[in-house]
């Protein structure tokens, strides 16, 4: 997504946490992030950070807001999920086998993919203000897009889909915040209830950013200590980080992608206390950048079947490696 509308605001310059989060996400993954070290010394494009830094993400994606960019230009590759889309025998926990089919019987697990591929036909409704709890912000926005069109709603609902057969493959019960199933919406806060409603076992809202180009890799953002009229997510503060850290760790060593380098100190982790979708959840939730679509490199990855297939088994994994504790 890109930072601009209801959840979609710069952050604010922050104190850096590099510390206490990458200690957390090298434990959680260690392996994978000596992987992505390699990567880097590689140099080519299966994904992580550019080889320059560029600090600071664009307030707003450049053509963004073009409906026809976002709606109707092909995917690179084919949007079905491949037949591989169980998770692979070593990649449910880092420190642990995945568990045997039928394991998550009983949880229940919400998708949020973000957007929806007919908002840009609504715009009244979208930028209708709604209470997000702390403030009031825009329903929702159009999302962005690849430079050759492919819209990030496309994205969200493609990685779902396949995220939904990993996931219920393994016994979870899974729930949409939409499916492409309504012409517009739903509103950043409808989309925290339906989880809530769910009594979600834990919730995943799949983005991908639209910042400048350079900016690459992916970043998690985590819910912030929030008490404000009907915002309190201070009960779910430390299970969120906690599912965030291991979406972020198994995501590493799934996608061979690095977190983000322009934002997170470079750990893959954000903290945001702007954003009604976090601030109005009640059960543990996360959102999931899952790259740059107007950066080149990012954007070859976002719109490749078969990367978005590991992009999907790495979410997946996550929620599992969380759900068992």
């Amino acid at each position: 997504m890109s930072y601009v509308g209801p959840d979609f605001e710069p952050p604010q310059p922050r104190r850096s946490r590099r510390g206490p989060l990458t200690v957390a996400l090298a434990a959680l993954v260690p392996g994978a992030l000596a992987g992505w070290l390699v990567w880097q010394a590689v140099g080519d494009d299966s994904g992580g950070a550019s080889d320059r830094a560029v600090s600071g993400s664009s307030s707003s994606a450049p053509g963004s807001g073009s409906p026809s960019a976002r709606s109707s230009a092909p995917a690179t590759e084919d949007d079905r999920p491949s037949k591989s889309s169980a998770p692979s025998a070593s990649s449910s926990k880092p420190s642990s086998k995945p568990a045997a089919s039928g394991s998550l019987k009983g949880k229940v697990v919400v998708i949020d993919p973000g957007h929806n591929p007919g908002n840009f036909r609504h715009t009244a409704e979208i930028n209708r203000q709604v209470d997000i709890g702390t403030n009031r912000k825009e329903c929702d926005t159009t999302g962005t897009s690849t430079n050759a069109g492919y819209a990030e709603a496309r994205f969200t609902l493609d990685v779902a889909h396949r995220m939904r057969k990993i996931l219920e493959q393994q016994g979870a019960t899974v729930k949409f915040t939409q499916d492409g199933d309504r012409s517009w919406g739903p509103c950043v806060d409808e989309r925290a209830r339906i989880g809530n409603t769910a009594h979600a076992d834990a919730v995943v809202s799949i983005h991908a950013d639209g910042s400048a180009a350079g900016n690459r890799g992916f970043h998690v953002i985590l819910p912030g200590s929030v008490h404000a009229k009907d915002a309190d997510t201070r009960p779910i503060v430390k299970s969120s980080r906690d599912l965030g850290e291991r979406v972020a760790g198994l995501f590493v060593r799934e996608t061979g992608s690095a977190p983000s380098n322009y934002i997170g100190d470079g750990t893959g982790l954000v903290v945001r206390e702007d954003l009604g979708g976090l601030n109005l959840s009640t059960v543990p939730k996360v959102f999931i950048e899952c790259g740059n679509m107007r950066d080149t490199k990012d954007a070859a990855l976002l719109t490749s079947g078969a990367w978005r297939q590991k992009a999907a088994r790495g979410i997946s994994e996550g929620i599992v490696s969380f759900l068992h504790g």
